[in-house]
């Protein structure tokens, strides 16, 4: 998911012609686990919080049967994951 930076007019037309879409989680996980069909994850800096556009995508997708969730910081999405994958330990 290209996410990020500063982005000149050209560069943004080039992805959104290659189907980049606004909105969508940093994070994507695409393995069926515990009854989803992926995991999404916005990784967020506290206090910011999803944007208007992230949360609507974020509820589309959870429609879909992914499970999509915010998380503030690494260890935040690290334990999300192993619970996710079930691996033990990570």
């Amino acid at each position: 998911v290209p996410n990020g930076g500063a982005r000149d007019k050209r560069e943004g037309a080039n992805l959104k012609m290659s189907g980049v879409l606004a909105g969508i989680p940093d994070l994507v996980l695409p393995a069926a686990r515990r009854g989803f069909h992926h995991l999404y994850i916005e990784m967020k800096v506290e206090p910011n919080k999803p944007t208007k556009t992230q949360l609507e995508v974020m509820k589309d997708l959870d429609k879909e049967k992914n499970l999509v969730a915010v998380c503030y910081g690494a260890s935040e999405a690290k334990k999300l994951i192993s619970w996710y994958l079930d691996i033990r330990g990570m």
